[in-house]
């Protein structure tokens, strides 16, 4: 549920950045586009289904987490909008997503 939850965030931020280029502050009516209107659909259910993590799961544990989607938006940014992504943003995800693994490493006690 946790990675589901972290998936649906990232693809509402790939949402959000589509929205973002045609969007207009001048032109209220802009807010009321498709993509827009989605990417808030696809982030409110991932709040929803974030709620329905931490019912069960303690939140030190389910936090860490969350540091994932700094690796899963920008592999999705690269996939799905063919954005460059710089080395030292993957070097940094890959330290992000080490510290998860160390945080929820489990040694049975």
């Amino acid at each position: 549920m946790i990675l589901l939850t972290l998936a649906m965030l990232a693809c509402g931020q790939v949402l959000f950045k589509q929205a973002s280029a045609h969007l207009s502050f001048s032109r209220p009516a802009s807010f009321f586009s498709g993509t827009l209107i989605l990417a808030l659909f696809v982030y409110g259910a991932a709040t929803l289904l974030w709620l329905a993590v931490l019912a069960r799961v303690p939140l030190s544990a389910a936090f860490p987490f969350y540091g994932l989607t700094f690796l899963l938006v920008p592999a999705f940014a690269w996939w799905l909008l063919n954005e460059p992504i710089k080395p030292q943003v993957w070097f940094g995800a890959v330290v992000i997503l080490i510290g998860v693994v160390i945080s929820s490493w489990d040694t049975g006690r």
